[in-house]
């Protein structure tokens, strides 16, 4: 058949002629109905993502103002449709098959309609085709077929476009609002296509039109004549207007499964979508109505109206003049694609192109399914051409491998099928529950491939950190390999020596000292003869004296701040920073200081040699020869306290940290005492009685040895070093201690300082009491000389171990009674009775210690 344009159309494979009942809406022209009190928009009227709100509850905005913006590419904004206060954004339901409930936001109108600020396009083509799309995605345009796809994604595909389509067919029965469009807006729908078409770089538009709209085919025409758009004209047939079936029908092209119109070159457009585009480049305005059928037999004035996006259908259909009574089903869209409503209270979006308020006898109930004959008049109908019986019966056994086999996705659920089933099987319902299915199970596998990937990628991850670290522990094991063999290389010799006794090794050593000393000394006379003539007055083994020794000490120093002073003077000049002046100044003083101090000591040299004071000291009286079983004895008894001292250092330690090995340093404590005490014994050393007396020149200076000393004292003196230990560690605790911990260390820090200075009273008054006890009293025969000096103390007799005991026993109490006494002039309350009964406690205990320490003595 050829058309008004003299362009060649194809047939439709399959298809159906459904009774049309587009006579009841086409009788009256479109109208606007009065502004309701409150809008409900929802947030998804779109295909994609939701709109995200920039509004808040309570603000007011003005009509066009945008209220959500778009939240991903697949996306589309959404406007105020008047003027008036955002009251809630909550959920409310949405116009959806399963009657669900969506996020909206409620708009109170306040009868003003005021516009906000438009930014009209006067010329188009002044603007690139990429700022145009983007004010068509700021204007919220969705495709007005019922798709509800961004436009905007539409209108920049990535290959070249070469026709644009535009659908005016609108098959459905009931549906008449794109013809009310065409015949009332036909030169705004041909603009929308001039700008579209310039959009798109397209060489060619068509507007398909079925044949059973002639008022709207005129109008086209007329508005048509002169420009480069053809008005194709083609016969009814249900479903002519889908996509993919009218580009079948005006150029003969079938878009391949799982392709898309751009791939061929192509894209579509709803001609209501074309107003919208036109509208928004030129004049500035949102999508925020559309035309819309209300029909049925339940309507007394049926028509078309310019709804606001948002209007509740209960307001629509109390303008178009309900029966309330004869209402039996309520439709959005058309018969064949719709779904069907339970509530009223439901919002008009921007894909809701009809209202059916059909009575009983309108759309009787469904009768019940039977059972598939097989007749094959779904294939035939199919305008996919699917095998729709086979799509059934795998529908209904949930084989989704074999749905897919048989392209289930490319139906365009048009109800053809259902429609001419004789056993009145629900076709379509059974296609789309298999479609959300197969959608759900892809999105399942979807993350359970990515959780595999994250999964794999992490072993990946870790295995590559464990080579990386085998690689350097290789690396490292290398490293200290080649260290060690060159260190073994190294000490090669020394490690085949024969490992000696440490005591004896210690013994050789002394002995080679003394003969090296003894070597030195009878050489000494010789090397002075050969040098006497070359050296100064004072020789090097010549002794110094006091004063001498001063002022070499005082020299040296000097010396090195002088070389200190010439290094930062160079280093100053050399910079140019720092006080080059003040350096200069303090090296001349400095060599001045070196220079005095170096005359004064020659001056001291020259004058002891002239006096000869350094030839009148007597010599040293010669130490008692030991025998090698007595040196021997002697470096085990030095080891021994070593090992002692080592020991103590480490059990302090331990104490400090609250180690659980304290008790066993504590043992090793106690025989490295018993060892030392064992070594002494044996050593003989000379009584006093025996000493060589020193000589009427010897000074009476040389101090005594200390007495050893006991049990309790040692014991007394490890207590306090462990208090002592214990409060330092309490300080550093403090300095880094948070505010919450603070005042408890504190209070732990005073309680330790508390014990440490009891432990060290303790500690005095026995120390001071075992020096009183063992002072020696002179004999009958040691009659002093003049040289003794007057000073020494008599002593007293030596106290037993009881009385040493009791002695140390009342030390404590009397601490106790002093902490005591400090603990209650702090103290309030509650622990005000309770510490004065212990301090009257432990006064009673000191008072009884004393008394006993009284008695015994």
């Amino acid at each position: 058949m050829i058309a008004s344009s003299e362009r060649k159309i194809w047939p439709l494979t399959g298809g159906v002629h459904p009774e049309e009942n587009k006579h009841q809406s086409t009788g009256s022209p479109v109208s606007v109905p009065p502004l309701p009190k409150t809008l409900v928009l929802p947030l998804s009227q779109h295909a994609g993502a939701p709109a995200d709100p920039v509004i808040s509850v309570g603000d007011k905005v003005l009509k066009g103002q945008m209220i959500a913006k778009a939240s991903g590419f697949v996306s589309a904004a959404l406007h105020a449709p008047t003027s008036g206060i955002i009251t809630a954004i909550e959920n409310r339901p949405i116009p959806h098959a399963s009657g669900m409930y969506d996020l909206c936001i409620i708009l109170d109108t306040d009868g003003q309609d005021q516009w906000c600020e438009l930014a009209p396009v006067a010329d188009y083509r002044q603007l690139s085709p990429s700022k145009l799309v983007e004010k068509v995605r700021n204007a919220g345009i969705s495709g007005m077929g019922g798709a509800g796809f961004p436009t905007a994604i539409k209108l920049a595909p990535n290959t070249a476009v070469n026709t644009l389509i535009l659908n005016g067919t609108e098959c459905e029965p009931y549906i008449t609002a794109d013809d009310m469009l065409m015949r009332e807006k036909a030169e705004a729908v041909i603009q929308g296509a001039e700008i579209l078409q310039y959009m798109l770089g397209a060489q060619e538009c068509l507007i398909g039109i079925e044949d059973n709209k002639p008022e709207a085919i005129a109008a086209m025409r007329k508005a048509a004549t002169g420009k480069n758009i053809d008005i194709v004209v083609f016969p009814t047939i249900y479903p002519s207007g889908g996509e993919k079936q009218l580009i079948q029908i005006l150029t003969g092209h079938e878009v391949p499964s799982g392709k898309l119109p751009a791939d061929l070159g192509m894209v579509v457009q709803n001609v209501g979508t074309a107003v919208a585009v036109k509208e928004a480049i030129l004049e500035g305005k949102p999508l925020i109505s559309r035309i819309t059928t209300l029909t049925g037999d339940a309507l007394a004035a049926p028509q078309n109206v310019d709804a606001l996006i948002g209007t509740l259908a209960e307001d629509l259909l109390h303008y178009a003049a309900l029966k309330e009574a004869e209402l039996a089903t309520l439709v959005f869209g058309g018969p064949m694609m719709g779904f069907s409503v339970d509530r009223l209270d439901i919002p008009v979006i921007k894909t809701s192109n009809c209202l059916i308020a059909a009575t009983q006898d309108e759309f009787p109930d469904a009768p019940d399914a039977q059972a598939c004959i097989r007749c094959g008049h779904c294939a035939e109908a199919c305008p996919s051409s699917l095998l729709p019986q086979q799509l059934y019966w795998h529908a209904k056994a949930e084989n989704h491998e074999q749905l897919m086999h048989h392209n289930l996705f490319d139906c365009i659920e048009c109800g053809a099928c259902s429609f001419v089933c004789p056993s009145s099987i629900p076709l379509v319902q059974y296609y789309r529950a298999s479609k959300g299915a197969i959608r759900t199970q892809e999105a399942k596998h979807a993350k359970s491939e990515r959780s595999k990937q994250r999964y794999e990628d992490r072993l990946a991850r870790l295995e590559q950190e464990k080579a990386e670290k085998e690689a350097k522990r290789k690396a490292n094991a290398e490293r200290a390999a080649k260290l060690k063999a060159a260190k073994a290389a190294e000490n090669t010799e020394s490690d085949a020596k024969v490992e000696e006794d440490p005591i004896q090794a210690a013994i050789a050593r002394a002995k080679a000292r003394k003969a090296a000393a003894a070597g030195s000394s009878e050489s000494t006379p010789a090397r002075q003869e050969s040098s006497a003539g070359n050296r100064k007055p004072s020789a090097p083994n010549q002794q110094l004296s006091a004063k001498q020794k001063e002022l070499k000490v005082q020299l040296s120093m000097a010396k090195a701040q002088a070389k200190k002073t010439e290094r930062a003077l160079a280093a100053a000049e050399a910079s140019g920073n720092g006080d080059i002046e003040q350096l200069k100044s303090n090296l001349q003083m400095l060599n001045d200081q070196v220079a005095k101090l170096q005359q004064s000591f020659d001056e001291s040299a020259q004058s002891d040699t002239a006096n000869g004071s350094n030839t009148d000291k007597p010599a040293k009286s010669a130490k008692p020869v030991l025998s090698d079983d007595e040196k021997k004895r002697k470096v085990e008894l030095a080891m021994a306290k070593a090992a002692l001292k080592k020991a103590e250092r480490a059990l302090a330690e331990a104490v400090e940290s609250n180690n659980e090995s304290t008790e066993s340093l504590q043992q090793t404590v106690d025989e490295c005492q018993a060892k030392i005490k064992s070594l002494e014994v044996t050593i003989s050393v000379p009584p006093a009685e025996t000493a060589i007396p020193p000589s009427a020149d010897a000074k009476p200076s040389a101090k005594k040895a200390k007495a050893p000393l006991s049990d309790e004292a040692k014991k007394l003196k490890i207590e306090s070093a462990m208090a002592n230990a214990a409060v330092k560690k309490l300080q550093r605790a403090i300095t880094s201690a948070s505010d919450d911990e603070l005042e408890t260390l504190k209070q732990q820090l005073v309680e330790a300082q508390q014990k440490a200075a009891e432990m060290q009273q303790a500690l005095d008054n026995f120390t001071n009491g075992a020096v009183a006890e063992g002072a020696v009293k002179p004999s009958a025969s040691e009659t002093p000389s003049a040289e003794v000096s007057p000073s020494a103390k008599k002593t007293k007799a030596p106290l037993s171990d009881e009385a040493k005991k009791l002695k140390i026993e009342s030390a404590m109490a009397n601490a106790a009674v002093k902490k005591l006494q400090r603990a209650i002039a702090s103290a309030g309350g509650d622990e005000l009775d309770t510490l004065k009964q212990q301090l009257a406690e432990a006064e009673q205990k000191a008072a009884d210690m004393k008394q006993a320490l009284e008695t015994l003595s």
